[in-house]
């Protein structure tokens, strides 16, 4: 055997006794440097942080919220919000997807036996203070766009995608029941409303409120989407 065979086979030093303290102190007495785990984030309460930047949002205009605001709302830490949003209108375009997400769940759509009848109970709120509400959220993203109008792109995303999701359901029902003909353009017609909806806000920098959500449904969706032969 050699003198390397053994030296590595000698047994270890014992540990020092500051050694021995930080093993202790770290719940390891084997010598091995672990990294210590921090406490995992908690996203259950997400959806109550979100409703309440809703409000205060509605409530307040995009200009006088705050994250603070919100914070004390949710009955959450105000650090909580800081680690889990960058900004202001990271926290905005949060809460419009969660709003958009609850109207518009694709297993729960509006089925009224109308191609017609769905597309406007899917814009019809369910009572005047929801109306109101959704109407002054809205009005808020306005807002953070002529401040901050990088973040258009990222609205539009919120705002456009859920809704021509949950039109091209509505279509297909259409379809289905022989209303429409089958060769519409779907991907068209899903997106006709909402894109329109998004330039008026994003663009032209107005909250559209249902009677322009209808004008359009009844002066530029339907009549494109009777254009061709019904199925039958």
């Amino acid at each position: 055997m050699t003198k390397t065979d053994l030296a590595d086979s000698s047994p270890e030093a014992p540990a020092t006794p500051d050694e021995a303290a930080t093993a202790a102190a770290s719940g390891h007495s084997d010598g091995e440097a672990k990294p210590r785990l921090g406490r995992k984030r908690d996203h259950t309460r997400d959806t109550d942080i979100l409703e309440a930047a809703l409000d205060v949002l509605a409530e307040t205009g995009y200009e006088g919220m705050t994250i603070d605001m919100v914070a004390t709302r949710a009955k959450a830490g105000k650090a909580t919000l800081y680690r889990r949003w960058a900004s202001k209108s990271n926290l905005v375009l949060d809460a419009v997807a969660c709003m958009k997400s609850k109207d518009l769940d694709l297993d729960a759509l509006p089925d009224t036996g109308t191609l017609r009848g769905d597309l406007i109970a899917l814009v019809r709120p369910p009572n005047i203070r929801d109306a109101e509400r959704k109407l002054n959220v809205m009005t808020g993203v306005v807002s953070m766009i002529a401040r901050d109008p990088e973040m258009a792109a990222a609205a539009q995303a919120a705002i456009v995608a859920p809704r021509a999701a949950a039109n091209r359901v509505i279509f297909e029902r259409a379809i289905t029941r022989g209303e429409i003909a089958a060769d519409v353009n779907l991907d068209t017609l899903s997106m006709i409303a909402p894109a329109m909806a998004a330039f008026r806000t994003l663009i032209l920098r107005q909250s559209p409120d249902r009677d322009f959500l209808i004008g359009i449904i009844d002066d530029v969706v339907l009549p494109a989407a009777h254009r061709g032969t019904p199925a039958h």
